[in-house]
């Protein structure tokens, strides 16, 4: 078994990075997203409306039911088991959209799999983030957590890459995919399900887990939930990280929702076609992992609060440019700038919780981190969905993500950087 704080039991978990990203990029952001609203939907408008409330309510199922299975696998020990079963799940999900032709017939089954991959993917990545802090220590998480966001980044970039020139372009020649029922783009999303599980497996192997605790699931539960009142106790005591948890809940809406809805915003009021949506995305996951990368050091160097601050600023700018630009050319030239930013502010947010929190209390911070990241993601997505219907207008309905990416901005500078429980300053590696 390889070793906690091994390089390779730490390269094979940002592994699960490079795996995961590949739902992310090409069912929930950029592909299957514009493809349900160009194809399935009976038009862009209402096809934006359905998948808003589709990742809406998954974002509520996944807020609910995160804080008790987080229970039950920090007071069970072992989170490899839940990560694999919401592993299965979700290439299950991207698997089957295969099915999903495109027609108003295949809206329900398509809005039912995408829902299923979102839990999945969602819930998986709740475990898999709870391992970092048992795998490295504070001194160097900071370029690991950034380190795994770039490695998601790259796995997205190679996913699209081979999407788009291995299927999309030359499907039908090297298939006999028939174009016409689009099957040279749905193949991607049976692609996206099986490199999911091709990459996940070197964490599985080689990864370490936390030792099993040997509880019955129901002792777990009981025991989990009384750990996450005692977390939600100890805010009381640790307000500090309270106030960051407040302002992550908001900015992470804001990044959920770019997440959920940039590629169906690019195919309805830029009209990208299936081509220039995936070149979008490569063009973006390679400025994303730039900026993952690149602020890993910044944040072991100047600290994690103004990593974070400095990148909601830096994606503030892009996102109001994207709001009001004509150009499908200035379109293209803010949304690669913003995708700088992305990275670094998930990076960052789950570094300083590693460092704000008690070394004691660890994981009932990292639950309650958990379900700050879940506890509202559905309202963006609504929100965008509803706007969008009332107002006729996509530009309208993407407006919420400005007002909740400010609002968190504001929260964070009432945030101080440092240590719970001994408020001190947090050490800054120079």
């Amino acid at each position: 078994m390889t070793k906690p704080n091994s390089s390779k039991g730490l390269f094979a978990w940002a592994m699960y990075d490079w795996a995961n990203s590949a739902y992310f990029v090409m069912i929930q952001t950029f592909v299957f997203a514009a493809y349900f609203a160009q194809s399935i939907a009976e038009n862009e408008t209402s096809g934006t409306a359905l998948w808003g409330n589709m990742i809406g309510i998954a974002g509520l199922v996944i807020a609910l039911s995160a804080p008790v299975l987080g229970a039950i696998a920090d007071e069970g020990g072992r989170r490899k088991p839940w990560i694999g079963f919401f592993t299965l799940m979700c290439v299950f999900g991207c698997s089957m959209l295969w099915f999903a032709e495109p027609s108003s017939d295949f809206i329900w089954f398509a809005l039912i799999m995408a829902f299923i991959a979102t839990l999945g993917a969602e819930l998986s990545f709740i475990f898999y983030n709870a391992m970092l802090p048992d795998l490295t220590t504070s001194l160097n998480i900071g370029k690991w957590s950034g380190w795994g966001w770039a490695m998601g980044y790259a796995g997205g970039l190679f996913c699209l890459i081979i999407g788009y020139f291995g299927f999309v372009e030359h499907g039908a020649s090297l298939f006999g995919l028939n174009e016409a029922s689009l099957q040279n783009v749905r193949i991607t999303f049976l692609f996206t399900g099986i490199w999911y599980a091709v990459f996940s497996l070197p964490m599985f192997f080689k990864t370490p887990d936390t030792p099993s605790k040997n509880k019955t699931i129901r002792k777990a539960l009981y025991d989990g939930k009384r750990e996450l009142r005692n977390g939600l106790a100890l805010l009381k005591d640790e307000p500090n990280i309270g106030k960051f948890l407040l302002a992550r809940i908001f900015y992470n809406d804001g990044l959920a929702t770019i997440f959920a809805m940039g590629g169906v915003y690019a195919a309805g009021t830029f009209k990208f076609d299936t081509g220039q949506i995936f070149m979008f995305g490569i063009a973006l996951n390679v400025t994303a992992g730039i900026g993952a990368f690149g602020f890993a050091w910044l944040d072991d160097i100047s600290g994690s609060k103004k990593t974070i601050i400095g990148a909601l600023i830096g994606l503030i700018i892009p996102v109001v440019a994207v709001l009001f630009v004509e150009s499908e050319t200035w379109f293209w030239v803010w949304g690669l700038l913003l995708g700088i930013f992305v990275g670094p502010i998930q990076a960052s947010s789950r570094t300083f919780m590693g460092r704000l929190a008690p070394q004691d209390k660890r994981n009932q911070m990292y639950g309650l981190f958990a379900l700050s990241g879940k506890v509202t993601t559905f309202a963006g997505p609504i929100m965008v969905g509803w706007i969008t219907l009332l107002m006729n207008s996509q530009r309208w309905g993407m407006s919420a993500i400005l007002l909740l990416l400010v609002i968190g901005l504001i929260l964070m500078f009432s945030v101080e950087e440092i240590q719970g429980t001994k408020h001190e300053k947090i050490p800054q590696i120079l």
